[in-house]
């Protein structure tokens, strides 16, 4: 039998925290172990429970979700942080995929894509509800660097674009009509070429150089 994924929940609103946890637990080998009122008492828990995901949200009293995140990555590093809110502009959105967060997902999703979200950065990728990817990627085709130019070759910068959209390996493939061994390829030359280890390193560089769909 598989592990159970071990998540803290941290929202201000205990009714909020309540159907979060409803609808996680809802899908088996999901656990939701605490639920908090705020990001240091996010923290807190975690030291005491080891948890796999924290779920956050941006606005809460004490520390907020985007201070907790930049904790979370000093301190557990290796703790998969998701934001879960209703702010969906994008300097929000920016701010929270620049202090590593894995996902960012809007509090009104279904209960399917909110385990989804949950089970995929888990497994060590990322996640934008769909309406988050546009707004991320909305009025960027014009801005381009020559310095992502000159490092990634066209086809390397078309598969940064699709990761920094949330795609996984065979979503990729499909788009750009490759196989998922030329995707993988291409995703391990982006990070030897970059020196950047990690998917979220990734779309943190996508988004600085404004690296988008032309």
């Amino acid at each position: 039998m598989s592990k159970s994924i071990r998540i803290i929940i941290a929202d201000d609103h205990p009714m909020v925290r309540e159907g979060l946890k409803v609808s996680l637990e809802s899908e088996e080998g999901l656990s939701v172990v605490a639920d908090v009122n705020n990001g240091q008492e996010a923290l807190d828990a975690a030291a005491e429970l080891n948890p796999d995901v924290v779920m956050l949200d941006i606005s809460m009293p004490v520390m907020n979700g985007m201070e907790a995140c930049v904790e979370f990555k000093k301190r557990f590093p290796d703790i998969r942080i998701l934001i879960i809110t209703m702010h969906d502009d994008r300097e929000y959105i920016l701010k929270v995929v620049q202090s590593g967060a894995a996902g960012y997902v809007l509090k009104d999703v279904a209960a399917e894509e909110l385990i989804l979200a949950v089970q995929t950065v888990h497994q060590g990728g990322t996640y934008f509800s769909s309406s988050v990817a546009k707004t991320l990627f909305t009025d960027f085709n014009d801005i381009r660097t020559s310095q992502s130019d000159d490092v990634l070759s066209p086809r390397e910068e078309d598969v940064l674009v699709l990761l920094a959209e949330g795609m996984g390996n065979k979503e990729i493939a499909r788009e750009l009509d490759i196989s998922v061994r030329t995707v993988e390829a291409h995703r391990l030359k982006i990070k030897q070429k970059l020196g950047i280890s990690t998917s979220a390193g990734l779309i943190r560089y996508a988004l600085d150089k404004g690296i988008t769909r032309r």
